[in-house]
């Protein structure tokens, strides 16, 4: 009879064998440059993440978009800035495209370029020489006095917030034609230059009133136009009643601070605007924003304020899926995932980490799916006790208290296969930064990763299994090898949720969520 041990070890010889070093130097499979590319722009901040710096990232990013067509890349731009609600990178791709293709750029720039925050982003790295040009050019400019003149001019005025450069600095690069008196004296008072006051939008007239003392009526502008000033706590509560629904969530122990919440019917106007649906949706919340909120509210903020929190969560997530079946979702709790997931930047790092988000997408699953096992792990599985019933905030901030250690993504697996457990979809959440199952000394080099092995184990029971990896940190390779059965997706926004649906479903194409990014109409 056949050696039985020698066969059992060749049983995984069709899997793919690993092609690449992941960045904690495990074993790992390189991501094709498009799945590589969409990783980086879903998932990066260009700040430095647990194993990369910002610099090697935008490297990374340029060497990326040099091996795909700039089609790709505007259907990425616009993507990422429409459903995944990211910043810098799409403005980084809109730079690259007024580089390198002039009919691309032109027509995604007004679907990415959609804010002051976005357009003062977009020139500032155009500017900088990384694509490859400091000038603007004729086109960019164009677009850019184009998107000044298709917006109102109190619309200018509120957007004329931050610096480096400024709205006034780009007004000067472009000289955007003024079609009217009040535009004309916009653009003065902007630049420094002279100006005829009782031509100034309304709005801009009011500001300048308040600032000078007449303190009647507090303008609605953005906040941190007025928060210099010496302000009466009775203003503090007008700039709360006017402020965005983003301005609210960011700003509540400021608000507690200054005794807004002391004003009669202040908690209650507060707590009302936060659980807003339609004020949720138009302001592309991040569900780990919501978490980060929760979380830094300090003891004076109202119970009904902080409820409110919890139920703007539950609207956030809403359309998590009942995905049916058997599911299993695998937060990786690990060292690395206690970074900062935006990456550090200083003076500006985020608190919310990687592992508070990998919780919440578990507490989320879980909620929507009151059968699904929530298995954290880190070198192995960590035991923990979660109650579906519990609201998200509850269970995310339980998992994201987990000892950490150090990465191991074929542990999960290698549990469900130890109890011979059955399932229709698992969900990892992770950097994918596995190192702790890569062999020291590998007999044939190159063989597949410990979690290709043990999916291969699990799907000889469940031959119609999916599983699903979404990356959260902007690297560019995996642990589990594209394939029918394996969806590898990167970022924060409720979208991968959608496209989880979507392949849970046998709905998505052959090229996945790759194909989900070329399906974007331009």
């Amino acid at each position: 009879m056949a050696n039985k041990n020698l066969f059992k070890t060749l049983a995984g010889a069709l899997l793919p064998k690993t092609n690449a070093k992941n960045e904690a130097g495990g074993n790992a499979y390189k991501l094709s440059p498009k799945a590589a590319l969409a990783q980086y722009v879903m998932t990066g901040c260009l700040n430095a993440t647990f194993y990369a710096d910002a610099d090697t990232q935008l490297a990374k990013v340029l060497e990326l978009c040099g091996e795909v067509e700039p089609e790709f890349i505007a259907k990425l731009a616009v993507y990422s800035r429409e459903k995944g609600f990211m910043k810098d990178l799409p403005a980084l791709l809109v730079a690259v495209l007024a580089a390198r293709d002039k009919a691309q750029f032109e027509a995604v720039f007004d679907r990415v370029i959609d804010n002051g925050k976005m357009l003062r982003n977009f020139v500032q790295i155009l500017r900088s020489g990384v694509v490859g040009r400091k000038s603007l050019g004729t086109l960019p400019k164009r677009k850019v006095r184009d998107w000044f003149a298709s917006r109102t001019p109190e619309a200018v005025f509120t957007a004329s917030v931050g610096q480096s450069p400024s709205l006034a600095d780009v007004v000067k690069m472009v000289h955007p034609k003024p079609d009217s008196k009040e535009r004309e004296a916009l653009y003065g008072y902007l630049i420094g230059r002279k100006y005829e006051h009782r031509d100034l939008p309304e709005l801009v007239r009011k500001f300048e009133s308040f600032k000078a003392g007449n303190r009647d009526e507090v303008p609605k502008v953005p906040h941190e136009m007025l928060t210099a000033l010496d302000l009466r706590k009775k203003d503090w509560g007008a700039i709360a009643r006017n402020a965005g629904w983003q301005m609210t969530r960011m700003n509540l122990n400021t608000f507690a601070r200054h005794g807004v919440f002391d004003l009669q019917g202040m908690p209650e106007q507060i707590a009302a605007k936060l659980r807003d649906e339609q004020a949720i949706a138009k302001a592309r919340v991040f569900p780990y924003q919501l978490l980060n909120a929760y979380t830094n509210a300090g003891g004076d903020i109202p119970g009904i304020v902080r409820e409110a929190l919890q139920d703007a969560m539950e609207v956030a997530i809403g359309n998590v899926p009942d995905f049916g079946g058997k599911v299993y979702v695998f937060p990786d709790v690990s060292g690395s995932m206690h970074s900062a997931v935006t990456g550090y930047r200083p003076g500006a790092t985020s608190k919310v980490r990687c592992i508070d988000v990998a919780a919440l997408v578990a507490a989320s699953v879980l909620r929507k799916n009151r059968d699904a096992e929530v298995i954290p792990f880190e070198t192995n599985i960590v035991k923990v006790e979660l109650n579906p019933r519990d609201s998200v905030m509850t269970n995310a901030k339980k998992l994201a208290s987990l000892p950490a250690g150090g990465t191991n993504c074929s542990a999960p697996l290698a549990e469900l296969n130890r109890r011979n457990a059955t399932g229709d979809l698992l969900i990892y959440v992770s950097d994918n930064e596995s190192w702790m199952d890569t062999p020291q000394h590998g007999r044939f080099g190159g063989s597949p990763t410990e979690t290709m092995k043990q999916w291969e184990a699990f799907k000889r029971r469940n031959p119609n299994a999916k599983l699903v990896c979404i990356d959260i940190q902007p690297y560019a390779t995996t642990q589990a090898a594209e394939r029918g059965d394996i969806l590898n997706i990167g970022g924060f926004s409720d979208q991968v949720f959608n496209v989880i649906a979507t392949f849970a479903k046998n709905e998505l194409g052959a090229d996945h969520w790759i194909g989900v990014i070329e399906a974007v109409t331009l």
